[in-house]
């Protein structure tokens, strides 16, 4: 058997989890830069659970919070230089997967000289500054994986870089910070989670260690179908959300994703549809493709899913997504073509030619 595990994150969750291990920030240094968005980690309240903390071990910071949805390089290299004129020893991230990935990009930027051409080539980055991370959303992921993901307006798309380095040394996950998150965000978070761990489950790469977390991470979202349809969520609700998008993180990690994801990127890209709603559009396409040769590996997908049909998952997934976005052939022509050129469609356990995915788009978006 051939077989690889690796997950070097401290992972700690709980309810008041940051006030509850705030000695943690003393290890990794006097002065912080945290990584964030406009309004997502004051909102939920962790930006002051973090400041407190920080506050507590006389520990300085800098709060960088120009972070954007589907971050641009130019804003990562603006946050090493903000990191290395405050003196910061380490990283703090706040948010969502935008604000995670983009810390790490930051985090490595700030300790190795690349060049805005050679930012993709993990190859160029051999250290790291400490990183501590505190999602904000149960969707992404990026609190236990090695991926930053940015938006590669070179080659029109989103393009990650990948490198063990990137793992963040802590991951501290309170559902409390997800209370307050709109419906849409909910929604779209946990598909993407959703999503994670079935392409995980059905890439190339797939394991019998990681395939454990990714098939626990899709019963614990299914068990959450109905409450996200009706958007009623306890903190319950919500811890299993969180919990799940970790182990889809971890499986990931281990195995990346799929042809799902590449398809995702150019919806994203140029139509600016979130993420996590991108992703869910296309899956089932996906799912249709793998079942017609892998029909086992589907019917254990339904049995975690606790659905007894690929066409009942789609009937869940459209109900969550609601109406489609209008999407024109010669867009999809576009995308598959612009989706072909991406690695993750070769990790596929089923082969893929670019009149497959302009088949799979218009059975989205044109019928």
């Amino acid at each position: 058997m051939d077989l690889s595990y690796y997950m070097p994150t401290k992972l700690l969750m709980g309810e008041n989890v940051v006030e509850k291990n705030k000695s943690i920030f003393s290890i990794y240094g006097k002065s912080a830069l945290i990584v964030t968005g406009k309004n997502s980690a004051k909102s939920s309240g962790a930006l002051d659970d973090v400041i407190n903390a920080l506050n507590s071990y006389k520990i300085s910071y800098t709060v960088f919070d120009k972070i954007m949805p589907n971050p641009t390089v130019d804003v990562v290299y603006l946050g090493a230089s903000v990191a290395k004129e405050n003196n910061c020893d380490f990283v703090i991230a706040i948010g969502g997967g935008s604000p995670m990935d983009a810390a790490k990009a930051i985090s490595a930027l700030t300790k190795n000289n690349v060049s805005k051409e050679d930012v993709f080539n993990s190859s160029k980055y051999h250290d790291i500054m400490p990183m501590i991370f505190i999602p904000t959303t149960a969707g992404t992921g990026s609190e236990v994986t090695q991926y930053s993901i940015l938006t590669d307006d070179k080659n029109e798309t989103k393009t990650s870089i990948a490198s063990t380095l990137f793992f963040p040394n802590v991951a501290l996950l309170d559902a409390k910070y997800m209370k307050n998150l709109g419906r849409a965000t909910t929604i779209n978070t946990a598909i993407d989670a959703l999503c994670h761990a079935i392409e995980s489950y059905l890439s190339k790469r797939n394991t019998s260690v990681s395939e454990i977390f990714s098939l626990e991470a899709i019963r614990l979202i299914a068990k959450e179908f109905n409450n996200l349809k009706k958007y009623d969520l306890d903190y319950n609700s919500r811890s299993n959300l969180l919990y799940a998008s970790s182990l889809a993180g971890i499986a990931i990690a281990h195995t990346s994703t799929v042809v799902v994801h590449v398809m995702g990127y150019p919806l994203t890209y140029y139509r600016d549809i979130d993420h996590g709603r991108a992703n869910g559009l296309v899956l089932l396409q996906y799912l249709y493709k793998v079942n017609e040769s892998y029909p086992d590996k589907i019917n254990r997908l339904l049995e975690a899913l606790n659905l007894t049909s690929l066409k009942e998952f789609d009937n869940v997934i459209s109900s969550l997504l609601g109406e489609k976005e209008n999407v024109s052939l010669d867009e999809i022509k576009k995308f598959a073509s612009n989706s072909m050129k991406k690695k993750n469609v070769s990790n596929s356990i089923v082969e893929l030619t670019e009149n497959d995915l302009i088949d799979m788009y218009s059975n989205v978006f044109l019928k």
